[in-house]
C-alpha cells in the first residue's frame, strides 16, 4: 500500500549492520540498541547489498505488514516482504525502512518502507538476492545492555 510522503520529516540512522561470509550465500548481521532496530538494520543490510543506497531518493513510501509463529518466523516474512517489494511492482529499493508496530507478543511488524523504484543506470547494480533462508538464523538479546543482534543468511 503506498502511503503519501513528506520527505522533510524522515531521519536516517547510522548503519549498524555487516556482511559475513558464507559459502556461496552472504550472511547479514546487524544489531541495536532495540531488537526492533536490530530489524530494521536488517531490513537495510539486504537493500544495501543489492545496491550503493547512497544512489537511492526518496520518492515513495509503502506500508508492509509482516506476521509470525516466533520471532524467527516474524524475522523471516519481514524480510522475504522487503524482498517482495523489491522483486515485483514497485521494484522498490528502499533507502529506510521504519517499523511503526512491533508487537512481539502477538509477532506481527508493520513498516514504512522509503525508497525509489529501482532503475539501471541510477542505482548501480549490486548482488541479487533470490531468497531469505532460515539456515543458521540466530536472534540475540541482551535487554540489560540494550543490545540486540541478528543473523541471517540470504540467498545470492
Amino acid at each position: 500500500m503506498e502511503i503519501e510522503l513528506k520527505e522533510e520529516q524522515i531521519t536516517f540512522p547510522e548503519e549498524k549492520y555487516e556482511y559475513l561470509d558464507h559459502t556461496a550465500d552472504v550472511q547479514l548481521h546487524a544489531w541495536g540498541d532495540t531488537l526492533k532496530e536490530a530489524f530494521e538494520q536488517c531490513g537495510m543490510a539486504m537493500f544495501a547489498y543489492m545496491t550503493d543506497l547512497r544512489y537511492v531518493t526518496i520518492r515513495n513510501c509503502f506500508k508492509i505488514e509482516a506476521n509470525g509463529d516466533d520471532l524467527e518466523n516474524l524475522l523471516f516474512h519481514f524480510l522475504d516482504e522487503l524482498l517482495f517489494l523489491f522483486s515485483a511492482e514497485p521494484y522498490l529499493i528502499c533507502k529506510k525502512v521504519d517499523i511503526t508496530k512491533f508487537d512481539i507478543e502477538n509477532f506481527q511488524i508493520e513498516c514504512l518502507c522509503y525508497g525509489e523504484e529501482f532503475e539501471i543506470g541510477k542505482h548501480p547494480q549490486g548482488t541479487e538476492v533470490k531468497a531469505i533462508t532460515y539456515s543458521a538464523m540466530q536472534i540475540h538479546q541482551q535487554p540489560e545492555k540494550n543490545y540486540y543482534e541478528v543473523f541471517v543468511i540470504i540467498d545470492i
